[in-house]
């Protein structure tokens, strides 16, 4: 966390939470949701400016319960996820793979996925692990190192050298509870008494 952000906390402990207004989409972008886009259920507007993304990243994090949430000084501002709190990127350089988060950090898998709608989800070894979706973009390089039975209910995808991770499937339904993470922090708000 930055320690503008820290010192904000200090000065202001009592400042309410935000739902509802940013996003993390199935591609890892930032979204803002202005009252529009919230209310037509839309994604939002892209977020591009360097600064700002660079500052959500630094201070993204998750609560006890679960929601995650862009500490923006003061105010937590909780991100209403398209699948799963961390979008992965696969790429390869030097004749290795890599796995690379939204926030430009490596992520190390422990376990693949293969959810019911086709998706491809990495968990690491953290406790809790996290739970990373695989851009879509980078279907085609995970392809050219897996191997997906005829049904597509599994298969291998070979990471490292002598390093195979099975293709465990998993409903997509099941992903956030099974990984303890809450998808829409906004309807959990509104659904409080």
């Amino acid at each position: 966390m930055d320690e503008i952000v820290k010192q904000a906390l200090a000065k202001w402990p009592n400042v309410p939470h935000c739902t509802g207004w940013l996003m993390l989409d199935r591609r890892g972008q930032w979204r803002m949701r202005d009252d529009a886009a919230q209310a037509a259920g839309a994604l939002g507007d892209v977020i591009r400016h360097e600064a700002l993304i660079g500052f959500i990243n630094r201070n993204y994090e998750r609560d006890a319960e679960g929601q995650w949430f862009f500490q923006n000084g003061p105010q937590r501002v909780y991100v209403e996820l398209g699948y799963t709190p961390w979008i992965v990127r696969l790429s390869l350089a030097d004749d290795a793979l890599r796995l690379t988060d939204q926030t430009g950090a490596p992520f190390e898998p422990a376990h693949a996925w293969l959810d019911d709608a086709g998706g491809l989800l990495f968990s690491d070894g953290a406790s809790p692990a996290r739970i990373a979706a695989l851009h879509d973009h980078d279907l085609d390089l995970f392809a050219s190192h897996a191997s997906v039975d005829d049904a597509s209910h599994g298969g291998v995808f070979h990471w490292r050298d002598a390093v195979d991770l099975p293709l465990q499937p998993i409903a997509r339904a099941d992903v956030e509870r099974r990984f303890g993470f809450i998808a829409s922090p906004a309807a959990r708000a509104a659904s409080k008494p």
